[in-house]
């Protein structure tokens, strides 16, 4: 790997480490603050589900820390123990979160179902990129070889790349319907409300910062490729 892609990377990964430290801190912090309502991330799950006329969805508790995820191939709700069982700002805010992707199943939510569909080629692309990647830079190294090899890794990184783009508005998406049904069903006061929100828009910087990864590192391979093609 070049210079200019190990600086990116470690960049990248700093700064990630930096928002899921601010990530974890926020949800710490909103973890020990109750919520008006005083409902369970489960029983505010299935609440949430029930107001939007979603009967065939289960909720789940998993183990692990912000291992939350909505499964549209089973339709469960999968919280994590601290969100099933807390009743709190932050277990409230991630319990809704979740809801609301599978409130965009049901409703067919276009995003999603996109994302649903190009998730077998991201299975692919994500595992062989990075080697086809390294292969064809180490063809092309040696005498100027073929840039075929190369491009083909390129091609399947844009696949995640689209993938994490392709994320960012399914995640704005769910925590806009988190928010608003947490406000109208009287589960949070409007300060409560303030504080869900600020937690949710950490948890969103996440993926905003693994999708200008994903570009950064695509925009590095393409001026490689031009670059190495021209010699």
């Amino acid at each position: 790997m070049t210079t200019g892609i190990i600086f990116i990377s470690l960049i990248f990964m700093i700064i990630g480490m930096v928002v899921q430290a601010r990530l974890k801190n926020k949800f710490k912090e909103y973890a020990n603050q109750s919520t008006y309502s005083n409902l369970s991330g489960q029983e505010i799950a299935k609440k949430m589900l029930n107001d939007n006329g979603i009967y065939d969805v289960q909720i789940t508790s998993v183990e692990g820390e912000l291992t939350d995820h909505y499964n549209p191939v089973n339709k469960t709700v999968n919280l994590s123990r601290d969100v099933y069982e807390g009743r709190n700002i932050a277990a409230a805010a991630v319990a809704a979160h979740e809801c609301g992707h599978a409130v965009q199943h049901a409703t067919a939510y276009s995003m999603l179902t996109l994302r649903s569909k190009i998730v077998p080629a991201v299975q692919i692309s994500s595992t062989l990129s990075q080697w086809v990647i390294m292969a064809g830079i180490g063809f092309m190294g040696f005498g100027g070889g073929n840039s075929t090899v190369l491009l083909i890794g390129i091609m399947l990184f844009a696949v995640t790349t689209l993938f994490s783009l392709i994320t960012l508005p399914v995640e704005f998406d769910a925590s806009a319907r988190a928010l608003k049904w947490l406000s109208s069903a009287n589960i949070t006061t409007n300060d409560e409300k303030d504080k869900a929100q600020d937690a949710l828009k950490w948890a969103a910087l996440t993926y905003v910062v693994s999708a200008l990864a994903s570009i950064a590192m695509l925009l590095q391979y393409i001026l490689i490729y031009q670059s190495r093609s021209r010699d």
